[in-house]
């Protein structure tokens, strides 16, 4: 991405502010649904975000163990698009360099079988955990009374507000809520799904209008993950710096595990010894309706066998991402189709990376202003 593009990025957020301010409803708080929301409402516009979990942060997601934190979503980020390094500068507490050089690709015997490529990018992750990151940017929207949590969206409504020559298309969202139930928002003027593509079709097919769109994403395919998490704190009682293999993370060709990282190794972390196992999206997908038990019990071997570390740890879990990681991408950073005000925006719509979903929010966002 060149600096002139970014350039005229900036230059269309800024015209945007003086068009007629819009109601748009943003579903999904990941890291595309913040950059679209934010953009949108620096553009003057009335933003609202509807996300079902507790948290903002979609897959960057951390969670607390009793030995501490855990990033079982993205495990660090990449920056090469200068709008993204610019995003990043306005919250310089939230993301420090990890310097995680000892990155390998290992096999089950834990031998390595491949160089790390020289010249490699920052590894940048969020700190206290990589869920501050998007904390962070949704604070704004938060405090502003736009970031609505614990409430699903079920259904899209579609209807034509105004009298002959003066009509425009609006929707209506059923939303789920927590506390109290089925309610509904309504006089939005567009709709950006930052969802997975999966969910998104999902959803797109509770409105006729919409058709043609969930069937533009047929070609998207994702694969799910499971995920172990370890917590080894009879290393520090050991009086041992670091329990088994001297490396931090490793990308692995064994038949199950697709990445191990030492989490202790991050910057601005609990010491104490922990790891987080992916899985690979094949066996991921085979395994996908296992039980919970079953998935942890063979995953914590293939991490023995890879790391050497076969000692029971204290405490283990393991969690499922449905639509985890994107294997054939939509191939453009976003859909917008301007005759019914829908729009599309995730990583799926461009890659996998962390970057590529705030990309595909950004130009979602500039394209609705």
């Amino acid at each position: 991405m060149n600096a002139s593009r970014a350039s005229s990025a900036t230059k269309a957020s800024r015209s945007a502010s003086s068009t007629t301010a819009r109601r748009i409803a943003v579903i999904g708080a990941g890291i595309a649904g913040l950059a679209c929301a934010r953009t949108l409402m620096q553009a003057g516009h009335d933003v609202h975000v509807y996300e079902r979990l507790p948290q903002a942060g979609g897959r960057l997601r951390s969670v607390s163990g009793p030995y501490g934190t855990f990033d079982i979503g993205a495990q660090f980020f990449t920056v090469r698009d200068p709008r993204f390094q610019m995003a990043l500068d306005t919250v310089p507490g939230s993301v420090r360099a990890w310097s995680v050089n000892s990155v390998q690709t290992r096999n089950a015997q834990g031998r390595k079988t491949a160089e790390p490529p020289s010249g490699r990018e920052t590894h940048w992750v969020g700190t206290p955990d990589m869920q501050a990151l998007p904390l962070t940017w949704a604070a704004p929207l938060w405090e502003a009374g736009r970031l609505h949590l614990g409430q699903t969206v079920t259904r899209l409504e579609h209807h034509i507000a105004g009298g002959k020559g003066h009509s425009k298309h609006q929707w209506t969202l059923t939303l789920d809520t927590e506390d109290h139930g089925l309610q509904t928002a309504s006089n939005f003027d567009s709709v950006v799904l930052a969802l997975p593509a999966a969910q998104a079709q999902h959803l797109l097919q509770s409105a006729p209008q919409a058709t043609a769109l969930a069937q533009s994403l047929s070609q998207v395919e994702m694969a799910p993950c499971w995920v172990l998490t370890l917590s080894y704190p009879m290393a520090a009682q050991a009086g041992l710096s670091t329990l088994g293999p001297q490396w931090n993370a490793a990308r692995s060709t064994h038949d199950r595990i697709a990445w191990v990282a030492r989490e202790s190794s991050k910057p601005g972390r609990a010491q104490t010894e922990r790891w987080t196992v992916h899985a690979n999206p094949q066996w991921s997908q085979e395994h996908r309706s296992d039980d919970a038990a079953r998935v942890l019990t063979k995953l914590q071997k293939g991490f023995g066998e890879i790391t050497g570390i076969r000692v029971a740890p204290r405490h283990a879990s393991v969690y499922l991402w449905p639509q985890a990681q994107t294997l054939t991408p939509l191939g453009k950073s976003h859909v917008h189709d301007p005759s019914t005000g829908l729009g599309l925006c995730g990583d799926w719509c461009i890659g996998r990376r962390v970057e590529d979903a705030f990309v595909s929010g950004l130009e979602m966002a500039l394209a609705l202003t």
